[in-house]
């Protein structure tokens, strides 16, 4: 049986495409399906030459634009849609969840102790969009009101960025402090970094930043490094690989839609602050995020904390929204979030180094907490989501 040949109209400039990219080829990889044809192309860019004239069986592809999206409904074959652009509706459609994305960045901006909200997006993009609406409904819920800064063009490679930056500069400089700000992607949030570091703005005490694709160079170069929401963009690529596999087969899937939530969120040092007022309260939540991973009980937070427990409980809820107890858990289970995605380490070396005194305890906490056990979780992060 001949070889199905399949074109990948997705660029491979930004992390969460080459997520879709390696989700696809994992999909390939079990299957051994497809003759696979991935040329060059831009995000955004006009369509290629070769695609009016290819004769290949299925294409998935980012239609970002009027005239792709016209081109692709010309040449006649099964596509399926990887682009929040949605220009063509009548074709299935796989994309992030931004409303899990936005829900996420707003619980842990909300748990590290925020009052002041702010969201900076990146132009007229259905996702940063997206992102921001249900950003804003989160916070409406807790009783808070966000700040936004909207750009019409976000590249910062761009003939209109030095006026750009300096119209964020001022936005940034006016925003009550200390303040949650929730970027829409990585590097609209480094660009925020960048900012505040030329006007002397303490990240993450003023000023603390969240942004999404987990883009490990963008974060890790970033300073200070950045927290991002962790899109399952692998999963979007096999997915999009397994409908286009039913397509081709026959299956009639028009409408099919398929928003992935994300894996979870990578805590790093644009958020490592709380945001309260009173003093004791700001001490005591420095030790727990300081002595967490060491087995540390509220007992111990009593002994540097003059206060009583039902004080202490009290004005910790009140300040932070969680118990000092539910801090403690919480602070160690992103620890073991991160080590899952980042290592190897077998589900008991995790437990010791994060203060669990059995994997069993870790394994019902992380669970709770997660909704997912941490064996799936990592599985999740590996790329084997939807994966048989």
């Amino acid at each position: 049986m001949q070889r199905r040949s399949v074109a990948l109209l997705i660029e491979t400039s930004n992390a969460y495409a080459r997520g879709l990219l390696h989700g696809i080829i994992e999909y390939q990889r079990q299957h051994d399906a497809w003759s696979i044809y991935l040329p060059e192309q831009d995000r955004g860019a006009a369509p290629p030459r070769w695609i009016r004239n290819w004769h290949g069986d299925g294409l998935i592809a980012r239609i970002e634009t009027d005239e792709i999206a016209r081109v692709v409904q010309q040449i006649g074959i099964p596509v399926v849609d990887v682009s929040a652009a949605r220009k063509i509706e009548t074709i299935p459609w796989v994309e992030t969840d931004d409303a899990k994305v936005a829900e996420l960045a707003a619980s842990h901006l909300i748990e590290r102790g925020f009052r002041n909200f702010a969201f900076c997006g990146a132009g007229n993009f259905n996702w940063s969009v997206w992102r921001l609406e249900a950003f804003v409904a989160v916070l409406k819920t807790h009783g808070f009101e966000c700040d936004v800064f909207e750009s019409s063009n976000p590249h910062s490679n761009s003939k209109s960025w030095p006026q750009e930056k300096r119209r964020m500069a001022t936005w940034l400089r006016s925003l009550p402090k200390p303040i949650g700000l929730f970027a829409s992607y990585d590097i609209r949030a480094g660009q925020v970094l960048d900012i505040c570091r030329d006007l002397d703005i303490m990240v993450p005490e003023e000023v603390a930043v969240v942004g999404v694709d987990n883009d490990p160079i963008i974060c890790n170069l970033a300073h200070p490094s950045l927290t991002s929401v962790i899109p399952d963009a692998v999963g979007a690529g096999y997915r999009a690989a397994e409908l286009l596999d039913r397509l081709m087969s026959g299956g009639k899937l028009k409408q099919e839609v398929s928003l992935l939530p994300p894996l979870g969120l990578a805590t790093r040092q644009s958020t490592d602050s709380f945001a309260v007022d009173d003093v004791e309260i700001r001490k005591a939540a420095k030790f727990i995020r300081d002595n967490a991973l060491k087995g540390i009980t509220v007992a111990d937070v009593l002994k540097e904390i003059p206060l009583s427990r039902r004080i202490l409980e009290c004005r910790f809820k009140d300040a932070t929204g969680q118990t000092p107890h539910e801090a403690i858990v919480s602070q160690r289970l992103r620890r073991v979030e991160q080590l899952l995605r980042e290592t190897d380490l077998s589900l008991e070396a995790i437990a010791a180094k994060t203060g669990f005194e059995h994997p069993e305890y870790l394994n019902v906490a992380f669970r709770k907490y997660f909704k997912v056990p941490p064996g799936r979780y990592r599985k999740q992060k590996l790329g084997q989501t939807n994966v048989p």
